[in-house]
């Protein structure tokens, strides 16, 4: 049964950083509990939305993904994925460059160069490697990995859009330099992936469209 994770005030992490960066402990306010459920058990679909997500809107690419997802009968698998034809795929709005990407990413796990379920024994730092040697999976790709599918705690997505547009809001910054942006979050160590939750929480939530103010 999928494990449900819930973040509330009781949470060792959340009252670290609440502790940390008043900032963030005001987002975390107005956010309130957050639950999820890692993607654990769909670590592949998850993977192949990522791909076809990567330099689209939100909406966007859950459109073409649930193109695709009809396409194998609600079950994106390797073996789903290999008994669709190149054409098939993009015709769902998929471009040429993210049909290979996604035959990429079948492939090593087909073959065998990659076995999702053994990411979980490996460091944050060895998954990005792992995952970054197939063409089409960038850092990005393997940090939302670490993030949503393994719910490791410490990874800060700098390269992420929607992470960066709630930390200017935040932080009331267009400084986004990589740089700048872990020099202003290493205080959230070792739980950076926990504070990004909550900054993409608030972005969904409509919160970001208002001024952030911290004393009101």
């Amino acid at each position: 049964m999928p494990n449900l994770i819930t973040l509330d005030g009781d949470s060792p992490s959340v009252q670290y950083l609440c502790q940390k960066d008043k900032r963030l402990a005001k987002v975390i306010h107005m956010v309130g509990p957050i639950s999820y459920v890692p993607h654990n058990e769909d670590a592949y679909p998850f993977l192949i939305h990522e791909i076809i997500e990567q330099m689209l809107s939100i909406k966007a690419g859950q459109k073409i993904y649930g193109r695709l997802d009809d396409l194998c009968h609600g079950n994106i698998t390797p073996e789903q994925i290999a008994l669709l034809s190149d054409e098939q795929i993009r015709s769902t709005g998929t471009s040429s460059a993210k049909v290979n990407y996604i035959r990429n990413m079948t492939n090593a796990i087909m073959d065998g160069s990659i076995c999702l379920e053994q990411m979980k024994n490996l460091s944050d730092k060895d998954v990005i490697k792992t995952l970054t040697k197939i063409r089409g999976i960038g850092n990005w790709t393997a940090k939302m990995y670490l993030i949503f599918v393994l719910d490791r705690p410490d990874v800060l997505p700098v390269e992420d859009g929607a992470f960066l547009q709630a930390y200017r809001w935040v932080y009331k910054t267009e400084d986004c330099n990589e740089k700048s942006v872990y020099n202003k979050c290493k205080k959230w160590k070792p739980y950076s992936s926990i504070a990004s939750r909550f900054l993409y929480r608030a972005l969904d939530a409509g919160l970001t469209k208002q001024e952030f103010h911290l004393f009101k």
